[in-house]
């Protein structure tokens, strides 16, 4: 079969558009939601030559769209008050409602259901072209079953090139995923699909309505689908889509933890350059409708760039974030991982900062010793040893190969270039250490990740911290703590004092402050936690 392009929708290329809908044909269609493979609703074989061309299941139903609330009569047995109020506040829009079903609707239309789901596109050429039919169009999205919807004409050739009659480019799709599904065939009616129109827009008109489980939950085997994108996996590129939920940080330190070849990710707006592996945007965190418009798009780019998994950034849920996020479900098969939440947890010498880490490894959590990564980095015949033993000398060494440390701290700390150089070289393979130690040890008993580690804000590990608890004490108390805990004379505790940035550096870098000086307790200011 040959797929003609209409490209310029002029009248003509219209009624030719629609005279193939009239004999039978299938023609794609664009619309404000995504393109949808239109057939006469009426014509129960053109309606399951759309389940062949799609390879839809064939108990997935349709949607009926229609270019004047005249042509919903004959499609439906009641259009109640309710419908009307919806019809009047969202019409022409991307709203479906379901209702009960005439005797018209051919049985291919909406398989083992004793209702119809009906639509009235905004998109000027799909009202035009149903007008010219004359008749109403079934049609679901215009995409191979399972595969990203279509919001241009070219994904729909990319999937339905000489599989269908025709295809009328509108340009692209402005909502870009589906319409909402609403039935009224229930009290209280009840969301089956989000979309462009949000639960508080609906409860604007009807008040209270109920949300299906299964908008974001599995249908339940046995369950025929009322309304489509309920049951099947759909939206997918190739690869094995994930939900990362929680963080950016946890995202990242999730990636580095598991990193594989052909892995990608779905990201928001400028993090792309913060993960380490290649990414595709898809609009601001808190733009819920550019998210929407461009998700399916970014999911059809994964199959171009040859991902194998693809790693996403779990959208809001809130308005059209939860149409966006419904359609991330299917597109992952229900797929959702859970980063650990990690807290860096530093603080001035003395400030109290190993007795925190001590009380919240009580608490449940995971607690990495970077004193202790950094020491096993540099032990005997590591790389990171030889190589620490090239830049500055082998003098370093003793006579056994192991670090003198003195020897190294004064020529690592004698100007900044030298330090630099010391942590180019051991902060990656601290990391790296980290990063397997949380690997290995992790436990789903564990309330998250505390990495303990006195310079962490000069450290890289610092990315993959969700937030930054910093521990504080007045000066006089830390020198106390010092001269008891490392028997140091009280002018060589004070140079470790001076030796450190002071108090305003660390407050100015902490999400969470933890006060160890009277009238706090530690027990209080660890409570959140």
């Amino acid at each position: 079969m040959i797929t003609k392009f209409y490209k310029k929708c002029d009248e003509n290329e219209l009624l030719e558009a629609a005279q193939i809908l009239k004999d039978g044909g299938l023609v794609a269609i664009p619309t404000e939601t995504v393109y949808g493979l239109a057939a006469n609703a009426y014509n129960g074989e053109a309606v399951s030559r759309v389940f062949e061309a799609k390879g839809r299941p064939t108990d997935n139903p349709m949607i009926v769209h229609i270019s004047s609330i005249e042509e919903i009569y004959p499609l439906v047995t009641a259009f109640p008050e309710n419908a009307r109020k919806l019809a009047d506040a969202f019409w022409p829009g991307p709203l479906t409602m379901i209702l009960p079903k005439s005797d018209l609707v051919p049985r291919e239309v909406a398989p083992r259901l004793e209702t119809v789901a009906v639509r009235m596109p905004s998109h000027p050429i799909a009202r035009k072209i149903i007008e010219l039919a004359g008749v109403p169009l079934a049609a679901p999205s215009a995409n191979s079953s399972g595969s990203p919807s279509p919001t241009t004409a070219q994904h729909v050739l990319h999937d339905l090139d000489g599989k269908i009659n025709a295809v009328v480019d509108g340009g692209e799709c402005d909502v870009g995923i589906e319409s909402t599904v609403i039935t009224l065939a229930t009290n209280p009616p009840r969301l089956l699909r989000p979309g462009g129109i949000t639960v508080d827009q609906l409860e604007s008109v009807l008040g209270h309505i109920e949300v299906d489980p299964a908008v974001i939950s599995e249908l339940e085997d046995g369950v025929a689908p009322a309304s489509p994108g309920m049951k099947y996996k759909h939206y997918s590129p190739k690869a094995q889509v994930y939900i990362v939920e929680g963080s950016l940080e946890s995202f990242k330190f999730l990636i580095d933890s598991d990193r594989q070849e052909g892995d990608m990710a779905l990201c928001f707006n400028g993090e792309e350059k913060d993960i380490p592996i290649p990414s595709l945007p898809f609009g601001d965190e808190g733009d819920l409708d550019a998210q929407a418009h461009l998700l399916f798009a970014e999911l059809r780019k994964f199959d171009e760039l040859g991902a194998k998994r693809v790693f996403v950034r779990a959208p809001s849920s809130e308005g059209v974030g939860l149409g966006v996020y419904n359609r991330l479900l299917r597109a992952a098969a229900f797929k959702i991982i859970t980063p650990p939440v990690i807290y860096g947890l530093t603080g001035q010498t003395g400030a109290g900062k190993s007795t925190v880490g001590e009380m919240l490894k009580e608490k449940g959590y995971l607690i990495v010793d970077g004193d202790f990564a950094a020491r096993a980095v540099v032990e005997k015949g590591s790389p990171v040893l030889d190589e620490l033993a090239r830049v500055f000398g082998s003098d370093i060494l003793d006579e056994n190969g192991e670090l003198v440390r003195s020897a190294l701290a004064k020529k690592a700390f004698a100007d900044e270039e030298n330090r630099q150089k010391l942590n180019a070289i051991t902060h990656p393979a601290v990391t790296e250490w980290s990063i397997a130690f949380i690997k290995k040890n992790l436990t789903k008993e564990h309330k998250g990740v505390v990495i303990d580690a006195a310079a962490i804000f000069d450290s890289d590990i610092q990315r993959y911290c969700t937030k930054m608890i910093v521990v504080t004490a007045p000066e006089n108390e830390r020198l106390e703590r010092i001269l008891k805990r490392d028997g140091l004379t009280r002018d060589a505790a004070m140079l470790r004092i001076k030796a450190q940035k002071d108090e305003q550096y660390y407050k100015e870098r902490a999400d969470i402050l933890v006060r160890n000086y009277a009238p706090y307790t530690l027990a209080d200011e660890l409570k959140l936690l």
